[in-house]
């Protein structure tokens, strides 16, 4: 997918120029002044400039340069096809006006702006016969018996020697000793002397760690259907796990389970007076003097210990510490029970502040509310690699066709190997799962750019009446500045309605840093006035970590938005909503 791409006399007047997306810098006139006017690179067409490269075709009848404008990070094999037709159509239209404006021959400008429909043509074309000539390279594999190694078994050397002498190319009499066949050394054919004796099981070829002998590889092939496929479909499923309808026919998921041996900050009257977790910090604080900075900062410190280990991350547990410290100081105290108290509410008050959403949480509204706009409602999954983008993007499409949503699947992760393979596979899964089979997969293979796929993928959805795009991105470390500058770009591109950041509940400060740089690159590298951030967020991976929730209360204190599904599993039934109530208590058990 192109950024840019310009016509221009090597002069650097601008002939004509058209934008895909908005390019920091001026790329272009740096090529024309750095590469072009002082010659520092002769032999070359291609250069980069900052995040960009920029490939190059002369007219050199006319002086005029055509320049195709890219991320560095990508790889488009068709350009230089693409430079030579489009500087061919160029010239065969405008080679009279452009001599007349070097020559000085005309007073006005002339205008090339009846280019644009013929050069978006030009650029059909030549993606059209480069991904034909890529289908036609994928040819079918040759037989065994046609490659060089067959010519080494026996078998492939009995067939070469009966070919030859059939051509009279050799004289088998001299060397019957070699020539005779199989048959003829062991006396007779091997039928029949085979014939009387007892059957004999061969020996087993052995099969090598990491490859699946032929017994195996038939066992694990559901292609072909049948009872047992739709058994292992069927499996997909947790009936338990499934949420629930609403008087208005609406599907939820259900909230996150809690563990079982439930926990309670504040024990009856009745109860010992535990000397141990959360409470065993205050005990020394009984004794009715005011609480000051001096008295709260040893049970504070434990605190922040305490938060630490349930995987909160190390600076946003001693902001929390210090908010609580706040609501603490001057008062005066006048038993354990008190004290009990007033840590409770000051508690919940600083965790319930950061973890109710501060955003609108109520998606299949927003869904509505933007198709009376005639248009689908987009939602982009992005997150760093293994965390479960596309598992959870299929989650989230199988909640929707409970809705009787109508979802496109944008296949945007063009870099990692079987990315849009597995996304084929959920959407063969949901239409056999779901009543509602009113789901496909938008997809241009790989090594494509994913800001434009996600743009065709939405104009295709509003011209097929799809409700929703799921558009599925490829997993970028946050240092990654190419792959960072690609997100930017495809957000900026398409604004998708809701960016979701899909992240592991096992992660403690990393969280912070993710969400930090990710919300940071978006706005940096968009070269928008008002750029967006992240809008909501997936936990996943939420059924490995028992109480240890603190990634939930990091990630949203950093964004300020809400965690809107949680996931628990591996069926497409495995999502869940977060329940604050539970995720404090959860903090607060010893």
């Amino acid at each position: 997918m192109l950024d840019h791409f310009a016509i221009a006399t090597k002069g650097g007047v601008v002939l004509w120029a058209k934008d895909y997306t908005d390019v920091t810098g001026n790329p272009v006139n740096a090529l024309i002044q750095d590469v072009l006017i002082q010659s520092t690179q002769t032999s070359s067409t291609k250069h980069n400039s900052g995040s960009y490269t920029l490939q190059w075709a002369f007219a050199n009848e006319l002086n005029v340069i055509f320049v195709a404008v890219y991320q560095k990070m990508l790889q488009l094999p068709y350009l230089d096809d693409l430079l030579t037709l489009v500087k061919r159509h160029f010239v065969a239209r405008f080679a009279a006006e452009i001599r007349m404006l070097t020559d000085g021959d005309t007073a006005s400008f002339p205008s090339f702006d009846s280019f644009d429909e013929e050069f978006d043509l030009v650029w059909q074309a030549v993606e059209e016969r480069f991904e034909q000539m890529s289908k036609s390279r994928q040819g079918v594999p040759r037989k065994f018996e046609d490659t060089r190694k067959f010519q080494t078994t026996a078998r492939g050397a009995k067939l070469e020697l009966e070919e030859l002498a059939q051509a009279n190319e050799m004289e088998i009499s001299r060397k019957p000793a070699k020539m005779r066949s199989w048959e003829d050394r062991h006396g007779g054919h091997a039928s029949d002397g085979k014939k009387g004796r007892k059957g004999k099981k061969g020996k087993e070829n052995r099969v090598w760690d990491g490859k699946a002998s032929k017994e195996s590889s038939q066992a694990l092939d559901f292609s072909g259907g049948g009872s047992e496929s739709e058994a292992n479909v069927a499996m997909l499923v947790d009936e338990k796990s499934k949420g629930v309808r609403t008087k208005d026919g609406v599907y939820e998921v259900a909230d996150v389970a809690e563990r079982s041996d439930s926990f309670q900050l504040l024990e009856g009257k009745e109860s010992k007076v535990s000397t141990g977790g959360i409470m065993g910090m205050f005990r020394a604080l009984a004794s009715g003097r005011v609480l000051t900075e001096d008295t709260l900062a040893q049970p504070m410190a434990q605190m922040r210990s305490h938060l630490a280990n349930k995987n909160v991350a190390a600076d946003i547990a001693d902001k929390v510490c210090q908010t609580v410290a706040r609501g603490l100081l001057g008062m005066r105290v006048g038993g354990l029970q008190n004290i009990r108290t007033l840590i409770e509410q000051s508690m919940e008050t600083a965790l319930t502040r950061v973890l109710t959403p501060s955003s609108s949480t109520d998606i299949i509204r927003d869904i509505d509310h933007v198709r009376r706009q005639g248009r689908p409602y987009t939602m982009a999954f992005v997150g760093v690699n293994g965390v479960g983008k596309s598992t959870n993007l299929s989650k989230v499409c199988y909640w929707l066709l409970q809705n009787n949503k109508r979802v496109l699947i944008a296949a945007c992760d063009t870099f990692r190997s079987g990315a849009v393979e597995q996304l084929r596979v959920h959407v063969r899964n949901l239409r056999a799962l779901s009543e509602n089979q009113n789901v496909e997969i938008f997809e241009r293979g790989y090594g494509k750019d994913s800001a434009g796929i996600a743009r065709d993928a939405i104009a295709f959805g509003a011209s097929h009446d799809f409700d929703v795009v799921l558009i599925d991105t490829a997993g970028r470390m946050q240092d990654n500045e190419p792959l960072m500058r690609a997100l930017a770009k495809l957000v900026s591109v398409n604004s998708p309605d809701k960016i979701l950041f899909v992240g592991e509940a096992l992660v403690g400060n990393e969280a912070v840093d993710q969400l930090q740089k990710f919300n940071r690159a978006i706005s940096d590298f968009s070269g928008q006035a008002r750029p967006r951030q992240i809008d909501g967020i997936i936990l996943t991976k939420f059924d490995t970590i028992d109480d240890r929730v603190g990634a939930a209360l990091s990630m949203t204190y950093v964004t300020g938005q809400p965690i809107v599904f949680v996931g628990t599993g591996q069926t497409y039934t495995d999502l869940r909503k977060m329940n604050v109530d539970h995720v404090i208590r959860a903090l607060l058990r010893p």
